[in-house]
């Protein structure tokens, strides 16, 4: 009987803490739902992907992929701390078009004098409890977030923990002045503190102007959600960003689909595309693509220049930590395509020879 009542207790506490901590975000009001019906990837109070995707996750399915956690697998972290540089950003934003990446999908932009961040998690670990999470390879950031200057805008792809972390947005709020973000993500932004007006929903194709730099909000094949009772109830997306000398392609997280050639038709080609590589395996590549893929999907938008993303912070699949870059590395390597791998913090210009990278991975490794 005592135990019923202590698990009883847990039930509750575990209940209540999904319903009322502010992590989980805030559900699209009836009145957001209501403007969405009309949308053509909305159906039945969710939005759906343009083509259908099913991920298996059915107990039949999944059990291969639960021995295979079982058995362990010790490259699927690096075995020491991995390399990062040191960052600093200026007092004034720069001129040319530059990027930096923090590891995983977290990026900087400086373009026309602008500084953009790309789905800045800068969080300890992808989860709504983070002591309980897979911790940052790293261990700690380039630069601490409190010491960053001002952001002329925050771009989000989708609301899941590895994109978009509450944490980081109480740290950041009070240095962003816009926020870019699919339909329905706005709501855990409002509940976080950030005031409305500082807020621009997208939907797919949606194109909105700041200070000189077209944003295109454009398709994904993913899915979203930060609970267990409001999958899909917010968009995904991948982002176009155009300024005045340089066009950006950010693909968010997303499974191959007709969409990249789609956005290279109607928007490339791109100078540089910023591709998701990670985190994948065959039960679920419809939402997260195969490197091999990634380099494919890069060709489709018709990109020049392309930096593997989604990678080398976190584990959350159970591939060896290296294995995304590696394959990408060898894919471009046969498809004769571009591809900069810069350490995490290091800062590349678009159409300079730092668009390169070193295999610094490799120092952690047998390879």
């Amino acid at each position: 009987m005592f135990l019923l009542g202590v698990l009883f207790v847990i039930i509750i506490a575990v209940f209540l803490f999904t319903m009322f901590h502010p992590v989980f975000g805030k559900k699209p009001s009836k009145q957001d739902r209501s403007t969405y019906e009309s949308l053509e990837h909305y159906q039945k109070g969710a939005f759906t992907n343009q083509i259908e995707t099913v991920m298996t996750t059915d107990l039949r399915s999944m059990l291969p992929v639960l021995k295979e956690f079982l058995s362990g697998n010790p490259n699927r972290q690096p075995k020491k701390a991995i390399p990062i540089n040191s960052f600093q950003l200026p007092d004034e934003a720069n001129q040319e078009t530059r990027v930096t990446w923090f590891g995983h999908s977290a990026l900087l932009i400086e373009m026309d004098g602008k500084r953009i961040l790309l789905d800045p998690m800068f969080g300890s670990a992808p989860s709504p409890v983070p002591w309980f999470g897979n911790k940052r390879y790293s261990k700690e950031l380039p630069f601490k977030v409190e010491e960053l200057p001002q952001v002329d805008l925050v771009v989000l792809s989708h609301d899941h923990y590895d994109h978009l972390d509450y944490g980081t947005i109480k740290q950041l709020k009070h240095k962003v002045k816009n926020f870019a973000v699919p339909l329905g993500v706005a709501g855990h932004l409002k509940r976080w503190g950030v005031e409305p007006d500082r807020i621009k929903e997208c939907n797919w194709w949606d194109e909105i102007q700041f200070s000189g730099i077209s944003l295109i909000c454009s398709p994904a094949r993913h899915f979203s959600g930060r609970s267990i009772s409001d999958r899909n109830s917010t968009l995904w997306c991948s982002w176009i960003i155009k300024g005045k000398d340089s066009n950006i392609y950010f693909s968010g997280d997303s499974g191959y689909g007709p969409h990249f050639k789609e956005i290279g038709k109607r928007y490339g080609p791109f100078d540089l595309t910023l591709m998701e590589c990670g985190q994948y395996h065959e039960k679920w590549a419809a939402i997260h693509m195969m490197p091999e893929e990634t380099v494919q999907a890069h060709l489709d938008v018709r990109g020049t220049v392309m930096i593997p993303i989604h990678w080398g912070a976190f584990t959350l699949s159970l591939h060896n930590w290296t294995d995304p870059v590696e394959r990408a590395v060898n894919a471009t390597t046969k498809l004769n395509v571009k591809i900069c791998t810069p350490e995490i913090g290091e800062t590349v210009t678009i159409g300079s020879e730092s668009l390169a990278g070193s295999k610094w991975w490799r120092e952690n490794t047998n390879i």
